[in-house]
């Protein structure tokens, strides 16, 4: 049986990096960042590459999944509302695959000081405080496992998230 793994979280929580954890400890694996999917001049967010930008993540899922290549297929993105894993989960065949949710959630203290710390390695502008922030508190009524990542780095949260999967 297949693995797929869904990590969401507001920006700056360590998404990306805790995926890439899970790439070096899962076998067989693959992982797929969905902010990869935005990377465009100008970026530009309405309906037409919100629609455009889903699609293509979940043609990627898909075929992944169909790869024997693979066992194990790791997501990561916002997904900062339910009906945006349920519009990507409903594009994909999930016979023979485990589905694991997880959000990653943490403190504002922590949050700012990861921001301000990818905002002064100029990784990201200041304008990601506020929108980060705002949507902080919407991964805490989802349908997902919380991993608490205030005091812990993303080897931590994978060896959680996987701790979670094989018990």
């Amino acid at each position: 049986m297949k693995r797929l793994f869904f990590i969401n979280g507001t920006m700056g929580v360590g998404k990306t990096a805790t995926g890439t954890e899970l790439l070096r400890l899962l076998p067989k694996c693959v992982f797929l960042d969905g902010d990869w999917c935005w990377k465009m001049h100008p970026f530009v967010v309405n309906d037409e590459t919100k629609a455009m930008v889903e699609e293509n993540i979940s043609y990627l899922l898909a075929n992944f999944l169909k790869c024997s290549a693979y066992e194990n297929v790791v997501f990561c993105w916002v997904m900062h509302e339910e009906d945006i894993l349920h519009r990507i989960l409903s594009r994909l065949s999930l016979e023979n695959v485990g589905l694991y949710k997880f959000s990653l959630v943490c403190t504002e203290q922590a949050l700012l000081e990861r921001l301000s710390k990818d905002i002064d390695n100029g990784f990201r502008t200041e304008d990601v405080i506020p929108r980060s922030l705002s949507r902080l508190g919407l991964y805490v009524s989802m349908d997902t496992i919380k991993i608490d990542v205030t005091n812990i780095d993303p080897k931590q949260a994978a060896a959680e998230i996987l701790a979670h999967v094989w018990n």
